[in-house]
């Protein structure tokens, strides 16, 4: 099983893990991150798979990887103009999952 990454500062309160987004219905866990990473629902369902077929089968755990995947990936969205979603292009989502795992961002 996939160790989980923590994110935010060490202290419990403020860890993914003991956020009160990750235990939100799946559509207003998306609707969070659409707001504060601007990904459509389509990017959002093949990361979600992706950390799955990966082998994070616990949703919590997964969603942890989510958001850290989201923050991985947002300093490439900044400056840009942020009023549109997150695009990867072809393959470029695949990739970016790949180099999200290779650079150890995600512990096992």
């Amino acid at each position: 099983m996939k160790t989980v990454r923590k994110i935010a500062s060490n202290h419990k309160e403020n860890s993914f893990e003991s956020s009160k987004y990750l235990n939100l219905p799946d559509l207003q866990f998306y609707q969070w991150c659409n707001h504060h990473y601007m990904i459509n629902r389509g990017v959002y369902n093949t990361i979600d798979q992706w950390f799955f077929d990966y082998g994070i089968i616990n949703i919590h755990h997964r969603r942890i990887q989510i958001l850290g995947f989201l923050e991985f990936v947002k300093p490439n969205h900044i400056g840009q103009n942020q009023n549109k979603f997150i695009r990867f292009g072809h393959e470029g989502l695949k990739k970016r999952l790949y180099d999200f795992i290779k650079t150890g961002q995600m512990q096992n």
